[in-house]
């Protein structure tokens, strides 16, 4: 777009000056001129943002709705749900969240920009261990279906974020004997580690297997957006 190249903005002099001033910056790739971190505009990468093959800082940027700035006529606002689901998605990829949102003429919020806000105050009050300190959880531990993981490295902790509620049970592959305890974040509450870790069904080829774990689960999904159980991995 005309206005918005790096020629436009002299970007290499301008990159050049700033870490002139200030050597240890962190600068973004906002001016079209990779730096120190990747900024993928509305869009929720599927793994951890690479150059060349190799991982990088990424940091996603959002907006509430479908307009950068305020319109008083949007429409687009993104549910709680998809407002929650963004942040895991990226956490569990290893990035970043930045959510964008825009004030009125008069330099306030309107009511829709405070209720999105509220969205994520509300379920970051119980749930801020899945996200703070937090990245994508190590290949060994791969994802349930419709769930997410994040991982504490300095904990050791292990958290299922569940986007379709399962009926009672919850398998978990390759997790047999490896987890010590588990909890609900939004009451801390204990969800029970099924010890039975053998071939649960008549046909033999048709159940989980043995190096599979199984978590048992309320029938009625808890009241909270997404639900996270915290797995205290051994």
């Amino acid at each position: 777009f005309p206005g918005k190249t790096k020629d436009s903005w002299k970007a290499e002099d301008l990159i050049k000056m700033v870490r002139g001033h200030q050597p240890g910056i962190i600068i973004n790739d906002r001016l079209n001129i990779d730096q120190d971190v990747k900024t993928p505009e509305q869009v929720t990468p599927r793994e951890w943002v690479k150059v060349g093959g190799k991982r990088v800082v990424w940091e996603g940027c959002h907006t509430f709705s479908g307009s950068w700035g305020y319109h008083r006529e949007e429409k687009t606002w993104k549910s709680p749900e998809q407002l929650v689901q963004l942040l895991i998605n990226h956490v569990s990829r290893g990035g970043n969240l930045l959510m964008n949102v825009g004030p009125t003429g008069r330099g306030e919020f309107d009511r829709r920009a405070i209720s999105a806000l509220g969205v994520y105050q509300k379920w970051m009050s119980h749930h801020s261990r899945s996200i703070y300190g937090c990245t994508q959880a190590p290949p060994e531990f791969p994802e349930p279906e419709g769930c997410r993981y994040t991982y504490n490295p300095e904990k050791n902790r292990l958290y299922l974020h569940v986007y379709s509620w399962p009926f009672q049970i919850i398998h978990l592959d390759q997790m047999a004997g490896r987890i010590d305890y588990a909890q609900f974040l939004h009451d801390g509450s204990e969800v029970e580690v099924m010890e039975e870790n053998h071939r649960a069904y008549d046909d033999p080829g048709s159940g989980p297997s043995l190096s599979t774990q199984r978590l048992r689960v309320p029938v009625a999904k808890p009241d909270v957006v997404v639900p996270v159980v915290e797995l205290f991995l051994r």
